[in-house]
């Protein structure tokens, strides 16, 4: 794959994988006859908002964090911060198998893998374990950018076009595969902002040459790809002074 056709595939991507987002402002958009009380509102082409009350929930105190950050300290998860940060990104949430992520029809056609230093594993959510696929440290190609080789984690997403029905599209496997790692993505994002690490996402990748390395099959596509890891010393103090001056 050439690196234009890749820039083109990563633009498409990154494009459908805001799906979510904008469905989500869509709705959340309300419509005239829920306003009866027009105090403190400007009639007119704009209305106007109170100030989001950012104190009010964990939550909204994650998105207020929350950013693409590119350095990492060299240092590893542990194995408890990569526990939540799994069942965050997709883990199992209810008892009849339903995710922290939604996906059409719930066909679960999204899978996480996990490069580190050590190897590559497929997140297994039915157990919250994950299973060995090679030994071997690939992190170096799961991006084009230096820090994808470095960073202590990278998450890879792949959609296994084998669980949709065979009636559905291209078109639309791609976009409801899109759709879901764009939600997953965004709650990798909110516990990496809730638990002091840093997070970036990327579709900059050999998905050609990461394919053949992952030993996948054509029907599983590489969609993005996700580095998580502790934030570089410096930054990590500064975060402390700047906790401490807000009294959190």
């Amino acid at each position: 794959m050439t690196k234009t056709s890749v820039t083109h595939w990563t633009a498409k991507v990154l494009f459908l994988a805001t799906f979510p987002s904008g469905i989500a402002l869509l709705t959340t958009i309300p419509c005239c006859s829920d306003h009866q009380d027009t105090r403190n509102t400007t009639m007119g082409s704009s209305r106007s908002l109170p100030p989001p009350d950012i104190n009010s929930s964990a939550l909204l105190q994650a998105l207020k964090n929350r950013k693409t950050s590119r350095e990492f300290a060299d240092k590893p998860l542990e194995n408890q911060l990569l526990s939540g940060l799994l069942w965050a990104a997709y883990g199992i949430n209810r008892a009849d198998g339903g995710r922290t992520a939604p996906s059409a029809h719930n066909w679960q056609y999204i899978d996480i893998f996990l490069s580190d230093s050590s190897g590559l594993y497929r997140y297994n959510a039915k157990q919250h374990s994950l299973d060995l696929v090679r030994t071997g440290d690939i992190r170096a190609l799961t991006g084009f950018q230096s820090f994808a080789a470095t960073a202590p984690v990278s998450l890879v997403f792949v959609s296994d076009e084998r669980r949709f029905p065979t009636e559905i599209s291209k078109e639309d496997k791609l976009l409801f595969a899109a759709a879901t790692v764009g939600a997953i993505v965004q709650n990798v994002y909110l516990y990496g902002a809730a638990n002091n690490l840093n997070v970036g996402v990327r579709g900059d990748i050999d998905r050609a040459q990461l394919q053949r390395v992952m030993e996948l099959v054509p029907e599983q596509k590489i969609l993005l790809a996700q580095s998580v890891g502790h934030l570089p010393v410096m930054a990590s103090i500064k975060a402390g002074i700047r906790s401490l001056l807000s009294g959190n």
